[in-house]
């Protein structure tokens, strides 16, 4: 646990005295705050246009009809900016020789593949706390419900870290960024995809089906905890790391 601390410290120091983690947390901020705010603003002039035509407002579920656009957009902002994130975590180490060092060091493989997940994780949650303003802002002018807002923020969480783990795989795979980034943007667009243009009840796109990233995390972000979700969110993050970890291991053998 100490080397996971010591390499999660390090890794945060690099994240942060170099301008990828600024940068993408800027690039994913503004486009989400802009869609938030112009969701928010949409509602309040529809509700205001009933007002002065002296009709009934009709109640209104304010984590669907404000939040839940913005949430669904986010995750795909997430799956566009991520990869930049995680593409220099194995494969800097590796263009630059430096995996031979750790490689022969007391550090293990699996603590390696944690330390940089971690951190890089950590930078995620981060740039997901900042959009907590939302809600705050919002709770002088109307009551929010906390419960499904819980929801969609856990289902955010656990599909960065699913993010993350894939393109930390990603990076294992090769000594280039840009290959390890264009890996990882494609493995995690054919996750989202799986399964969204089958229609029958086969047996097969049953399977396919639950392998659909998007389907699963829309269920968090509705405001549906289930353990189905759950399941795979995790399982699929652990699969990641799994795969990283041999990939590393297999470095170190050579």
């Amino acid at each position: 646990m100490r080397n996971i601390g010591i390499l999660v410290c390090k890794e945060l120091r690099t994240y942060f005295i170099s301008p990828i983690a600024y940068v993408v947390a800027a690039i994913f901020l503004a486009i989400s705050s802009y869609l938030f705010v112009s969701q928010a603003m949409y509602i309040s002039a529809l509700s205001m246009q009933m007002v002065r035509f002296q009709q009934e407002i009709p109640p209104l579920d304010i984590h669907q009809t404000v939040f839940l656009p913005p949430f669904l957009n986010m995750t795909i902002i997430l799956l566009l900016v991520l990869p930049l994130l995680t593409m220099r975590l194995i494969a800097e180490e590796a263009r630059g020789h430096t995996m031979e060092l750790l490689a022969t060091s007391p550090v293990r493989s699996i603590e390696l593949v944690m330390g940089k997940f971690l951190a890089a994780w950590l930078v995620v949650l981060i740039m997901l706390a900042i959009t907590l303003h939302w809600p705050l802002m919002l709770m002088s002018a109307t009551t929010i419900a906390w419960k499904p807002l819980f929801s969609s923020y856990l289902g955010l969480a656990l599909m960065s870290g699913l993010f993350v783990a894939i393109g930390l795989f990603a990076s294992s795979l090769t000594e280039n960024q840009i290959i390890a980034a264009v890996i990882s943007f494609g493995i995690l667009i054919g996750l989202w995809l799986t399964g969204s243009g089958s229609s029958d009840n086969s047996t097969y796109t049953s399977v396919i089906g639950y392998l659909s990233l998007s389907a699963h995390v829309e269920h968090f972000v509705r405001g549906l905890i289930d353990t189905r979700d759950l399941t795979y969110l995790i399982s699929m993050t652990v699969f990641a790391l799994f795969l990283t970890h041999l990939m590393v291991e297999s470095r170190r053998w050579k």
